[in-house]
């Protein structure tokens, strides 16, 4: 019996072809292709950015064939000290951390205003074969935002909020979400193009990020 594929979500194509040029011909990978009415492994897509794309754009994939497990895949900002320029973090759980509401005493997760969870546990059993398969990578949680972090004041407020957090992107939670509405195991691979914090795009290391993405994709491949 032919296994279903794993589905690989990115938000950008340029996330997409890196993954694609890193994988092996049975995973995917450039020659893939070449065989007709061949079945790969992996199958990698883009379905754009922000959170409400990435949960709409995985819902459509899911619902167009079957697949035995969904994982987000990109690039991020990474919580200084936890996380380096460079580096490739997993997530432990995938957390939408502006889904909620300001009140006079701070910000108030949807979780505490009785609406459903702003918190989504990553599968322990893709979570296990990824790390096994990237030994250096950072574990932690991953924060979904619908507005990057661009300054000092945010990122001390999410750092102590998050203690857990590694990382923060823009697509893991909606990614989550329609896994969830699947019944598909979930897990986010993230690599690091900067810090997080005062934005500056002259300090981005994109190269250094995505040469961590081409490295990281191999692992892709020992997911069960």
């Amino acid at each position: 019996m032919t296994q279903h594929p794993i589905l690989v979500v990115t938000a950008v194509t340029a996330e997409a072809d890196a993954l694609r040029a890193a994988l092996p011909p049975e995973a995917g990978g450039p020659r893939a292709a070449l065989s007709a009415g061949f079945e790969p492994t992996l199958l990698v897509e883009p379905v754009g950015v922000g959170p409400a794309a990435a949960a709409a754009g995985t819902a459509r994939l899911l619902a167009q064939r079957d697949y035995r497990a969904v994982i987000s895949v990109g690039i991020a900002g990474g919580f200084p000290g936890r996380a380096d320029v460079g580096g490739t973090v997993l997530g432990t759980r995938t957390i939408a951390a502006d889904l909620g509401a300001e009140s006079p005493d701070g910000f108030l997760p949807v979780d505490e205003l009785g609406f459903g969870s702003s918190v989504l546990a990553t599968d322990s059993t893709l979570l296990k074969a990824l790390g096994a398969a990237l030994p250096h990578a950072v574990v932690g949680d991953i924060l979904t935002l619908s507005t990057v972090t661009g300054t000092a004041e945010t990122t001390a407020r999410l750092a102590a909020r998050f203690p857990e957090a590694v990382a923060e992107a823009m697509e893991g939670y909606g990614v989550a979400i329609a896994a969830a509405n699947a019944g598909l195991p979930f897990a986010e691979l993230r690599t690091i193009s900067n810090p997080i914090g005062p934005r500056d795009r002259d300090a981005w290391r994109l190269a250094d990020a995505f040469a961590a993405l081409r490295a990281a994709a191999p692992a892709l491949c020992a997911l069960p």
